[in-house]
């Protein structure tokens, strides 16, 4: 089936889908090593069959992985190289540039400050996505895209996406919050670290106290957190905050394990 849809012109949101998870065999979010060499040549073929040329992007992407067994490309990288008819995930990035952006986003679109978009509030997301690309869409149209962003990142399966989920739709390189996965701390150690850099006590960290915070976690993580990117650091999570107070439950959504 996923060489089927290859050989389309356009490729659906839904058709998209099922090509990544036919290439992504180990569920880790990447089409990597075998899988992608597997993908180059199936890509290669199945355009062929169709009589159709490699796009410009198609011949660069085979170019630099046809003989490369270390390359791994995520969604975001994929939806790049595929003809796909509904590109909102490319809208996305076009419209969110940097992590700040993406973070202020985040707090616009979690309405009611659960820690998670659910798919009502994911809807509106891509709803005012479109508008803002000028692309046309009926409701339909509009519940497909909500149903597949959320199966393509909706990791652990709850019907919900949290921070770290929805940031998979940032290129690596701005996607800070893969460095921050290896600090993250149980709620009990969260809650004393919390504590102990909110200096004055009021119950929210300024930038100040953040910038402390942030300077002893990348001088005791330096193999996970870069000490010269503190201020995109900070810059990122404080435009989760309320009017430069960033309380603790903010804050957690970086810091803190998803499981306690």
């Amino acid at each position: 089936m996923a060489n089927a849809y290859l050989q389309g012109v356009e490729i659906s949101a839904s058709q998209f889908l099922d090509i990544f998870h036919h290439y992504d065999n180990d569920g880790n979010g990447y089409i990597e090593g075998k899988e992608l060499q597997n993908f180059v040549k199936e890509l290669q073929q199945a355009r062929k069959q169709a009589g159709l040329e490699l796009t410009e992007q198609m011949k660069a992407f085979v170019e630099e992985y046809e003989q490369n067994a270390d390359g791994k490309i995520g969604i975001v990288e994929l939806v790049q190289i595929l003809p796909t008819e509904e590109n909102f995930l490319l809208f996305f990035r076009q419209q969110l540039k940097s992590c700040a952006e993406f973070m202020q986003a985040w707090r616009s679109y979690d309405a009611d400050h659960s820690g998670y978009i659910e798919a009502d509030e994911l809807k509106n997301f891509l709803k005012d996505l479109l508008r803002k690309a000028g692309k046309q869409y009926d409701d339909k149209k509009l519940d497909e895209y909500t149903r597949t962003t959320l199966k393509i990142f909706d990791s652990n399966n709850d019907g919900k996406l949290c921070l770290a989920e929805m940031a998979r739709l940032l290129p690596d390189q701005e996607n800070f919050l893969l460095r921050f996965q290896g600090v993250k701390m149980a709620k009990n150690e969260f809650n004393k670290i919390f504590e102990l850099y909110d200096q004055d006590g009021n119950g929210y960290m300024d930038e100040n106290e953040l910038d402390a915070l942030l300077k002893d976690l990348c001088e005791k993580n330096t193999k996970v957190l870069d000490i010269s990117k503190i201020s995109t650091y900070k810059n990122a999570i404080m435009a989760l905050s309320d009017g430069g107070k960033l309380y603790r439950t903010e804050l957690a959504l970086v810091l803190c394990a998803d499981d306690n």
